[in-house]
This record gives C-alpha cells, sequence and structure tokens, in this order.
C-alpha cells in the first residue's frame, strides 16, 4: 500500500513536471559573446524569446546573420545605440549574427527552434542623442 502510494506520487509529480515543459517551448536560444571586447554590447532574447534585444554605448551600425545554407536572413541597417530584431522571419536552425560597431564586429550564434511565424518584418530603433547644455 504505502509503495504504490509513493508510486502514485511520483508518476502525478513527473507528469506535471512534463507537462510545465512542453508548455514552455522557447522560440530560439542564444549563445553569447563572452569575449571582453564584446562586452560593451547587450544582446539577448525578450521574455517571449522571438525578438533579440541589442543595445551598447557605441552607435550599432549594421546586423545580418547568416543561416546553415550560409544566406543572409536579417540584414538591417541600424545607425542607432540599441535595436530590437524580430526572429519570428528566420527559418528554424542555426544563425550566426554579426553585430557590426564601428570598429569591431560581434559575432554570435542563435538558434531559432521553431518554424517561423507570419509576421511582417519590423526592426525598432532608438536613437540615443546627447543633449545640449549650454549656461546662459
Amino acid at each position: 500500500m504505502k509503495k504504490t502510494f509513493v508510486m502514485l506520487v511520483i508518476a502525478c509529480s513527473s507528469l506535471l513536471c512534463f507537462s510545465a515543459y512542453a508548455q514552455k517551448k522557447d522560440f530560439a536560444l542564444i549563445e553569447k559573446n563572452v569575449n571582453i571586447t564584446a562586452s560593451d554590447l547587450f544582446h539577448d532574447l525578450n521574455k517571449t524569446k522571438d525578438t533579440l534585444v541589442l543595445n551598447g554605448d557605441k552607435r550599432i551600425r549594421n546586423v545580418y546573420s547568416i543561416n546553415t545554407n550560409y544566406k543572409r536572413e536579417t540584414q538591417q541597417f541600424i545607425d542607432a545605440n540599441s535595436a530590437k530584431v524580430p526572429l519570428t522571419h528566420l527559418t528554424k536552425g542555426k544563425h550566426i549574427f554579426v553585430v557590426e560597431q564601428v570598429p569591431l564586429k560581434i559575432v554570435f550564434v542563435v538558434r531559432v527552434l521553431q518554424d517561423k511565424k507570419v509576421h511582417p518584418l519590423k526592426v525598432e530603433v532608438e536613437k540615443i542623442t546627447a543633449s545640449n547644455n549650454e549656461k546662459k
């Protein structure tokens, strides 16, 4: 009796864990560049893991990705300090991203785990400018 109860508890808990894991399928994963020269660029995915978030002190000139067939699926001229690049138009598989911050090119990998969603490509750019503090 005691053994049956323990087995039932284990079975129920494993089912709950599996169902929670099955509901939490990520759209993509990121393998960040850990080089010290890349530390000035924040590069990560948003909470839903379907958008690449880029922020830095230096201006981001260009962002592009190369898929496993050596074709570019994303190429955006940014010219701002931050940007959000949607990943929903990318094909499933490994994508090498290159972010150009003159004179650096920061390289990292994004793995798209699900088939692409049908959304128009829209890159959000936020320009940061220095304020003019003049004394009168």
